[in-house]
């Protein structure tokens, strides 16, 4: 499990095959996981200067492949004990989302992201999301995208400085949300309040 607060940038040295070489600060141990820009990945080899992870082609085919190189976010899985910030992430990638426009508002920045129709019931206007790996808030939510208001601290110290019209980002959508979807779509014809009382109960 992960919290969406990126620890590092980190460099990528090498991907070759399904071996995918990090340089970081970060003392990183075999069978660790972490998440590289918000994927969940498994350390396989670990060197004086980072680490190397095992990035299968499947996970080629459903990651925004074109993110891995040059800089990287990275955070480690938690531990028991931790200080538990931004929210609840799981590091599996739901969808693949494009960049569709970027407006400077002064203080901040709008941010639009594309993804296919099927994910926006998991999208929640002032719900949470994850965008390579990043713990963000949604803004407002359109029929086949959504907004997010990024800060200048954010712009600057994550990849989002390097995002432009036409990026591909990893998006991770609300672990609760699609619990409680799944749940009432499968409810959908018998669903009661005492059920809707059970599953507020759960979450």
């Amino acid at each position: 499990m992960f919290t969406g607060l990126i620890r590092e940038i980190a460099h990528v040295k090498s991907l070759r095959g399904s071996t995918l070489s990090i340089r970081a600060k970060h003392k990183a141990k075999i069978g660790d996981s972490i998440a590289i820009n918000g994927a969940c990945l498994t350390v396989i080899k670990v060197e004086h200067d980072g680490f190397s992870v095992e990035l299968s082609p499947e996970s080629q085919k459903l990651l925004a492949i074109q993110n891995y190189k040059n800089e990287v976010h990275i955070e480690p899985a938690m531990m028991m004990g931790d200080r538990f910030e931004g929210h609840i992430v799981q590091g599996h990638v739901d969808a693949i989302g494009e960049i569709k426009e970027i407006k400077n508002s002064g203080n901040s920045f709008d941010v639009f992201i594309k993804v296919e129709k099927k994910f926006i019931p998991y999208i929640i206007p002032k719900g949470s999301i994850t965008v390579d790996g990043i713990s963000l808030t949604v803004n407002e939510v359109f029929a086949d995208s959504f907004r997010l208001t990024i800060i200048p601290h954010t712009m600057k110290e994550t990849l989002f400085k390097n995002y432009s019209i036409g990026s591909h980002v990893n998006i991770e959508t609300d672990m609760f949300a699609r619990y409680v979807e799944h749940i009432i779509s499968h409810k959908k014809n018998t669903l009661s309040w005492d059920d809707i009382d059970s599953i507020s109960a759960r979450y």
